[in-house]
């Protein structure tokens, strides 16, 4: 069979995060099955809760490593430079009802608001790609339609 995939660009830092987590899980990994073992050799596995967490535990982690080899499969770390567009990677300053934010666009695996991460697919990450400093865009929001100035990119 074979596999057709878009490619998922990714920061460096990212990229690298994911690479710690899958570690960190395969170590987990081992120790879950460990205690999965002493847990079976306990006998009766109907009413056996550390058999029972165990299997829940290894469920997990197999479904977090499957999610986080897919992204690795299919990711393309983008390397950092200088923007004069918006695009991934770019540091942009928007200007809006509520003042001034700076975000960091990346990937929708990456979107993170706390952190000022904004995914390039979002409504206003659709909206400000490849525009330039000084230009203004208008995302339709539930609320209504909001302007934004770009003020800066870097």
């Amino acid at each position: 069979m074979i596999k057709i995939s878009n490619p998922i660009p990714f920061t460096k830092k990212a990229h690298d995060k994911l690479l710690s987590d899958r570690s960190r899980l395969r170590k987990e990994r081992v120790e879950v099955m460990k205690r999965l073992k002493v847990a079976r050799e306990m006998g009766d596995l109907s009413e056996n809760g550390a058999y029972t967490y165990a299997k829940f535990e290894l469920g997990s982690i197999g479904r977090q490593l499957r999610r986080i080899n897919q992204l690795l499969d299919d990711a393309v770390v983008v390397e950092e430079r200088v923007h004069v567009i918006v695009e991934f990677g770019a540091s942009v300053t928007l200007s809006g009802p509520k003042g001034n934010k700076t975000y960091l666009i990346v990937s929708e695996h990456e979107s993170d608001l706390e952190n000022n991460k904004l995914a390039m697919t979002s409504p206003i990450g659709s909206a400000i790609m490849e525009k330039r400093a000084g230009d203004e865009v208008s995302v339709v929001t539930p609320r209504g339609e909001v302007k934004y100035k770009i003020t800066a990119i870097s």
